[in-house]
């Protein structure tokens, strides 16, 4: 039976693709657009469908009211507000302006539940300095961009901060730094949870090729023809 996992957004002024691209991904890993993509001619197998879970996606907010996000002129309109929302098992925070964002009460209240229950928090760019406002984040480690890593780091000095990777785990906290290494965040989950064959197929959907935790490439298994030269890296239909 196909399981269902509940991946919740919350809606504010956040970067587009801090969201956007790691929900995306995760779309893309789901056991639909996998039957979609076995019966198109993808290099996918039953047993990688098989495996695919189904992701219900929440974007939350305070209202129903559409929200102009951070960038590229772009407004999403939440689909449950904090008070109906179903309980997730997942929550991403996407990077606000740093400088300049606070959460609202009933964030931060939401959040605090959430992580009280012992469900998964990601973060994605400077979703990080977003997550350590609440003070969920002291005493752990976790990254963040990079531009503002250290204006960041000295706000926040509760955090153990550190840039050396492209993304940290801490118990149930990933924080990501920019929003392709938060991608890169994501695919390793999605291998870690359901399997590189799982990750791939999604991965393929994209044409993305992504980065183990030090930015190197080679997450995928790289290939190469009989001569020994380098050929692309991805399966596609003839």
């Amino acid at each position: 039976m196909v399981q269902d996992v509940h991946f919740g957004s919350l809606v504010y002024e956040y970067q587009t693709m801090d969201v956007a691209g790691p929900l995306d991904l995760l779309n893309l890993a789901s056991r639909r657009v996998a039957e979609y993509g076995l019966a198109h001619g993808a290099a996918i197998s039953q047993e990688t469908i098989d495996k695919s879970p189904n992701f219900i996606f929440h974007h939350i907010g305070e209202s129903l009211d559409p929200v102009p996000l951070m960038s590229s002129g772009f407004k999403i309109t939440p689909t449950d507000t904090l008070d109906d929302c179903p309980e997730l098992d997942h929550l991403l925070i996407g990077g606000p302006m740093p400088e300049t964002f606070e959460f609202s009460p009933k964030y931060i209240d939401f959040i605090k539940r959430h992580h009280a229950a012992g469900k998964t928090i990601f973060t994605t760019c400077t979703g990080a300095s977003a997550l350590a406002s609440t003070g969920i984040l002291d005493g752990k480690n976790a990254t963040v961009n990079n531009v503002e890593y250290n204006w960041i780091a000295k706000k926040y000095p509760k955090v153990k901060w550190s840039n050396d990777k492209k993304w940290v785990i801490d118990g149930n906290i990933w924080t990501g730094g920019g929003v392709i290494a938060g991608m890169d965040m994501f695919a390793h989950w999605l291998e870690k949870t359901y399997g590189k064959d799982v990750m791939i197929a999604a991965a393929m959907q994209l044409d993305y090729e992504p980065r183990d935790i030090n930015g190197m490439t080679g997450v995928i298994p790289l290939r190469y023809d009989a001569s020994g030269k380098q050929i692309p890296t991805t399966v596609f239909p003839n």
